[in-house]
């Protein structure tokens, strides 16, 4: 199968025939031909969801909050004489989220909700592909807390299409959320049509552990993200035969190091999405890490811990990635643009610069732009 060909096709009929298309795909690929917008009566089954349940992402919310809300960043506009220099942030207008199907995963909703409100996104559209004809009733309780109106049953490369083209909704500027390889090479492929958050691969997990490290959990938190598929990658990077002894498995792969310091380096020539430094004294070892998407120091900081919880994102690099980009934070909803008021002193004074840099790069009117100002 060439996903390539495959995912350019659906995103070229929906391109062109828009919601027409998107149906067609739908009820092909998720036994779906149904109105893309929830009911009043799907939008009430948020009712269903218990009090505990409630009260669990309650508590997620305000850990994820909290931690989010140190990364606002205000403005920054400086004065120089009668000039004003600086940068201003805006949110984006309307985004995109994607929430995968299969089972429900609410924590990917909270992850990319959250940051985008703090951000001042106005308008959030989710997309999730239908079970059984509708929407798990927590992920429309989630939609609902945060004062989402625009929840679609849709999936797979025609969420991302219709988020795209503004196939049965209006489009967006900027998509975000994991899903399969058919979604993330319809994102690859939109993108310039539309922003993206990342091209996000299978699941890494990394650890770097010594002898103090105890292995029932290191093996849990190994295995726990193969849980995500096949595909996923799990590494063991340690100084302790008796822990890699413990840890064997044939899905992950573990290797024995002399030193703490040669753990590290391996661990950065992986760029992992997630490292766990389980060690006597695992501060230590942070600066010695230039390549990961997250770190988690000590015992009790189990990736798992990361992905439902704990307060920082799991939107993170996978793909060796983590050696250029980041985790997801409140600015990936924003832009930043330039603001400048040049006094007529400080022009005149420093326009000859301008005007050299034209000459040379022969830029007639560039040049004259500057000169005709007296």
């Amino acid at each position: 199968m060439d996903i390539k060909k495959m995912v350019r096709k659906i995103l070229e009929d929906i391109e062109t025939t828009g919601i027409e298309s998107v149906k067609k795909y739908s009820e092909k690929f998720d036994g779906y031909s149904g109105d893309l917008a929830l009911t009043d009566a799907e939008w009430a089954t948020a009712e269903e969801v218990s009090e505990y349940d409630r009260e669990v992402v309650n508590r997620i919310a305000t850990r994820l909050t909290d931690y989010h809300k140190r990364q606002i960043v205000n403005d920054d506009i400086f004065f120089k004489a009668d000039s004003i220099f600086g940068l201003v942030n805006r949110a984006i207008d309307r985004v995109g989220i994607y929430v995968p199907g299969g089972k429900p995963l609410p924590s990917t909703l909270l992850m990319t909700v959250i940051p985008a409100l703090l951000a001042g996104v106005k308008d959030i559209v989710v997309c999730t592909p239908p079970k059984e004809g509708t929407v798990n009733p927590l992920i429309i309780y989630i939609a609902k807390k945060f004062g989402i109106t625009e929840l679609y049953k849709v999936g797979g490369v025609q969420a991302i299409a219709a988020m795209t083209y503004g196939a049965g909704f209006k489009r967006v500027n900027k998509i975000f959320g994991p899903g399969n390889a058919f979604v993330n090479e319809a994102k690859r492929q939109v993108y310039g049509d539309v922003g993206i958050d990342s091209l996000a691969g299978p699941s890494e997990i990394c650890v770097i552990a010594d002898s103090t490290a105890k292995g029932e959990f290191i093996k849990e938190d190994l295995l726990s993200q193969r849980e995500h598929g096949n595909d996923s990658k799990a590494w063991l990077l340690t100084t302790s035969t008796n822990l890699a002894d413990y840890c064997t498995d044939p899905s992950i792969d573990i290797k024995v190091l002399d030193t703490l310091e040669a753990c590290t380096e391996l661990a950065n020539e992986i760029a992992p999405e997630h490292l766990e430094i389980v060690t006597e004294n695992p501060l230590k070892l942070l600066d010695f890490i230039r390549n990961a998407g997250a770190v988690y120091l000590g015992q009790y900081t189990p990736v798992p811990s990361a992905d439902y919880f704990l307060g920082s994102n799991h939107v993170l690099p996978t793909g060796k990635a983590a050696r250029f980009s980041s985790v997801l934070t409140v600015s990936d909803f924003q832009r930043r643009m330039t603001v400048a008021s040049l006094s007529k002193e400080e022009f005149m004074a420093d326009r000859e610069l301008g005007i050299r840099m034209a000459t040379i790069e022969g830029l007639e009117h560039h040049k004259k732009s500057m000169e005709v100002r007296e």
